[in-house]
Parts: structure tokens; C-alpha cells; sequence
């Protein structure tokens, strides 16, 4: 059974940053993509950021310039770094990860709190 464990979570000022990392353990297998998704209070769950088996990154257009994702396919572990956030980053932020074989599976989720 695969579990993703987050951590890197926490309070920070605005224009202040964080790195957010997450562990899959249980598997041996390599998986297809792996992402941050977040979800705001009172908002639908929305992808931030997600990076391909072969590196390709795509990212919300909020974060662009702000965020950078990177794996580490040995390990089995995702990585976001946040730069110059915001009060409206303020989330909980999940990692997902996407097996070849379509199944997917998320984290528990981290809490990120910026203040203005």
C-alpha cells in the first residue's frame, strides 16, 4: 500500500519562503507524474504545480516565476519550493502522485499559512 507522507508546512510572512517535500513510501515501482495540489478555505481543490516521469513541469499561472517542483525518482519524493509568498497562498497543500497503471494517491496535506 503506497503512502504519501508531507511535511515542510508552516507559518510564514509574506515575501518569506518554504520548501515542502513528500515521501512516498510502500512502493517500489516508479510512478508517472507527481504534484502539489492546495485547497484555500471555502475553495475547490486546485493543482500548483505537477512534474512529469521525464521532468516536464506545468504550474498554475498564480505561482509561475514564484515556485519550483523537482523529484527525486530514487527516492520516491517530490519537492516544492515556495518563494515570495503570499497572504493568498495561505492552503493546505497535498501531494499527489500518479501511478503508470492510472491509480492515483494523495497525501494527508500539509497546512501553509502566509500572513500579510
Amino acid at each position: 500500500q503506497v503512502q504519501l507522507v508531507e511535511s515542510g508546512g508552516g507559518l510564514v510572512q509574506a515575501g518569506g519562503s518554504l520548501r515542502l517535500s513528500c515521501v512516498a513510501s510502500g512502493s517500489t515501482f516508479r510512478f508517472n507524474s507527481m504534484g502539489w495540489y492546495r485547497q484555500a478555505p471555502g475553495k475547490q481543490r486546485e493543482p500548483v504545480a505537477i512534474i512529469s516521469s521525464g521532468g516536464n513541469t506545468d504550474y498554475a499561472d498564480s505561482v509561475k516565476g514564484r515556485f519550483t517542483i523537482s523529484r527525486d525518482n530514487a527516492k520516491n519524493t517530490v519537492d516544492l519550493l515556495m518563494n515570495s509568498l503570499k497572504p493568498e497562498d495561505t492552503a493546505v497543500y497535498y501531494c499527489n502522485i500518479q501511478a503508470f497503471s492510472g491509480r492515483g494517491y494523495w497525501g494527508r496535506g500539509t497546512q501553509v499559512t502566509v500572513s500579510s
